[in-house]
């Protein structure tokens, strides 16, 4: 199975592991120059204390800001200047007493001036990193969305152009013209919702589930009696929200790789459901199942890209074989 961290309280493990490791990193400098202020293991303590406090301090600040919405491109380096002090307090007295010393923070300059300094410095270094690491995610996810236009772009005219040859066909052979506005009235609910969703970077499940019903009424049209589906949404999740038209590169797929492959009747269904991380999406097919030797798609791999630039590490991909055969791929995503 190919999968992401699924638990929402596992996106920010990544950053707790990194802050580790550079307060790590800073008390073994500090011990090197300074032996004088204790041993590592002391330092280090010190050290992971005071950089998780200003880490903690900076993500509570940072949340306060942006529910007031203030700070605007500002709110991350005035989060972490506001930190610094109160990382330093905190840090250094949860410290001392873990070690059961005498909460001493200050004291006399002299004896106090290169760890505040050392403390500040680091915590800058920190903050250059973790800006330039925002920067890089706010990037990813611009280059998402230039993705997913050029996947729009890829999409809709392929699709509208066989629809159109099909609908041809369909007025041409006599006694089908109720089929023929059938399958004109899902297409136009198709196109509907994929010009809303170049409007918006997410949607309703509500919406997304429109859209893909459009899209598999068409396809059925087209494909006949060797495709059936069904879409499971209860009514409690249809006001969640998604990335616009994340699920139709997976039901594609589906349809590609699973059904049209197959000899005689195939099936396909998506189905949501709410889990203790949040939302999970199941696309299925009764296709050839899991081929390990065939290489991630164009279509896996932005699905991928768009759900770490919207959630991070706490969403996720599967694939998997179904427990009768085909292919089952399933998408979690934190709500």
């Amino acid at each position: 199975m190919i999968a992401l961290t699924s638990h929402p309280l596992l996106r920010a493990w990544p950053v707790v592991a990194q802050a580790l490791l550079f307060w790590a990193f800073a008390a073994a400098l500090l011990a090197s120059a300074m032996p004088g202020l204790g041993s590592f293991g002391r330092l280090l303590l010190i050290s992971e204390c005071v950089g998780l406090s200003m880490l903690a301090g900076a993500a509570l600040l940072g949340f306060w800001m942006k529910a007031h919405h203030f700070g605007g491109r500002w709110r991350l380096p005035l989060a972490w200047l506001a930190a610094l002090p109160l990382g330093y307090t905190l840090g250094h007295g949860l410290a001392f007493l873990l070690l059961g010393e005498p909460v001493f923070l200050f004291g006399h300059v002299q004896d106090r001036m290169v760890p505040i300094l050392f403390t500040a410095l680091t915590a800058a270094l920190g903050l250059l990193y973790f800006a330039t690491r925002d920067r890089l995610a706010r990037e990813q996810a611009v280059a998402a969305q230039a993705e997913l236009r050029l996947l729009r772009a890829q999409l809709e005219p392929h699709m509208l152009f066989n629809t159109l040859a099909n609908l041809r066909t369909l007025i041409e052979e006599e006694g089908q013209g109720p089929q023929a506005l059938a399958m004109l009235d899902q297409l136009i609910v198709y196109l509907r919702s994929v010009l809303a969703a170049s409007r918006a970077e997410t949607c309703s499940l509500r919406t997304e589930f429109t859209q893909l019903r459009a899209y598999l009424e068409i396809m059925r049209f087209r494909m006949g009696p060797r495709l059936s589906y069904e879409l499971d949404l209860p009514e409690g999740l249809q006001d969640l929200t998604l990335p616009t038209m994340l699920l139709q590169p997976l039901v594609e797929n589906a349809i590609r790789h699973g059904i049209e492959p197959r000899v005689g009747p195939g099936r396909i269904e998506v189905r949501a459901r709410r889990t203790d991380a949040g939302l999970e999406i199941a696309i299925s097919d009764t296709g050839p199942g899991l081929d390990p030797a065939l290489p991630a798609g164009y279509g896996l791999q932005h699905v991928r890209q768009r759900l770490l630039a919207a959630y991070g590490p706490a969403a996720g991909l599967s694939l998997m074989s179904g427990p009768g055969g085909g292919l089952v791929v399933t998408v979690e995503v934190p709500q």
